[in-house]
């Protein structure tokens, strides 16, 4: 039993880096000295900004992406919305193995991308777009049905014999 908890506790670990990966790659991708110069600016009029500029509309983003696909780098733009958190249902299964329901996973999942989508409107350091929340969790969801089919392939394996 006792490397069972090891286990979980190491999956834990890597998960928690994982979702501090998944801060600086997402939040804080510009260089430091351009991050130092938006912070330096930052106004309350930089959130009304923000507004001005998020898209609020679902699948707005994802059908300018799908209609110019040849003049914008739709292909990374779309599927790395999804890729990127592709580990995030993998490693939160293998965490908390307990919480693998879908039922629990995703508000989870949605707290989390939500979150980075809000931080983004309200810092400035990027833009909010509800698309990116869609495809961030449609990825979460992938990784984490990967895991239960993982997990009920090796189950069938163990009882075959």
């Amino acid at each position: 039993m006792k490397k069972n908890g090891n286990g979980k506790r190491k999956w834990k670990w890597i998960f928690f880096l994982y979702v501090l990966i998944i801060i600086r790659v997402i939040i804080f991708k510009y260089p430091y000295s351009e991050l130092r110069e938006i912070m330096s600016h930052w106004q309350k009029g930089v959130v009304w900004e923000g507004l001005s500029t998020a898209n609020f509309t679902l699948f707005k983003t994802i059908r300018m992406y799908i209609k110019y696909y040849d003049r914008l780098n739709s292909f990374e733009n779309l599927f790395g919305n999804i890729l990127i958190f592709v580990p995030y249902g993998m490693l939160y299964s293998l965490a908390f193995p307990k919480r693998r329901n879908i039922l629990i996973f995703l508000p989870t999942a949605f707290l989390f991308v939500t979150g980075i989508e809000l931080f983004q409107l309200l810092s400035a350091f990027g833009k909010f777009d509800v698309d990116d929340i869609l495809l961030n969790c449609l990825g979460a969801v992938i990784g984490l049905i990967f895991m239960i089919a993982v997990q009920k392939i090796s189950w069938y394996d163990v009882h075959k014999r």
